[in-house]
């Protein structure tokens, strides 16, 4: 007398009553229970890819999975990770597991997890110099930036500064002066070079 069930059985027996008919129309019947159960876990959606983060990033983002289930409505999942960790907080370095887990109510459950790497900047700049010369004014001064002095200096994660040791020059300097470039990238990591400044006097 019941031959169709759905999620809204799960648990409760329901008694389905069998009725038997032979070719001379008569019956019999007899009583089952049927007892509905979930074994279907719930599946995560949209979970996060991996994320590695470089160049003194270490602030994450992303947006939580969500879950389906066959029967349940308005689940969610859960963290388990234990961090308190969340998306756009500062992370520290190396790798940090982000997990969930969820449960549909009929003791069925999954997990999903994802890692956040934060890779530390430890790579040095790379200073490149060229030699220049320079000559002295009326006054017997001369003066250089260090972008004079650069010559393609380049970082991994970009350059914060370049500085020469020696910008003014006076008489006394005249002929060859070596000049040391200091390379400082935007994680604090330093190269140095070295560029000739020849110093001539003033014709």
């Amino acid at each position: 007398d019941i031959n169709s069930f759905d999620c809204n059985d799960i648990g409760t027996p329901v008694d389905v009553t069998l009725t038997v008919t032979d070719g001379d129309s008569q019956t019999d019947t007899c009583v089952a229970t049927v007892t509905v159960v979930d074994q279907i876990d719930p599946e995560f959606v949209n979970v996060p890819t991996n994320i590695t983060l470089t160049c003194g990033n270490n602030q994450p983002t992303w947006t939580d999975p969500t879950v389906t289930d066959n029967c349940g409505t308005g689940l969610s999942p859960t963290r388990t990770d234990g961090t308190g960790l969340n998306s756009g907080d500062v992370f520290p370095a190396g790798i940090t597991t982000i997990s969930y887990s969820t449960n549909d109510g009929n003791g069925n459950t999954n997990t999903a997890s994802f890692t956040v790497n934060v890779v530390v900047d430890n790579q040095d700049p790379t200073a490149v110099c060229q030699n220049i010369s320079v000559q002295l004014d009326a006054g017997g001064n001369a003066t250089i930036t260090a972008s004079q002095i650069n010559n393609g200096s380049s970082d991994n994660c970009g350059i914060a500064s370049i500085a020469a040791s020696q910008t003014s020059f006076t008489c006394s300097d005249e002929g060859a002066n070596n000049v040391t470039l200091t390379v400082t990238d935007t994680n604090g990591n330093v190269d140095t070079c070295v560029a000739v400044v020849t110093i001539t006097l003033q014709d």
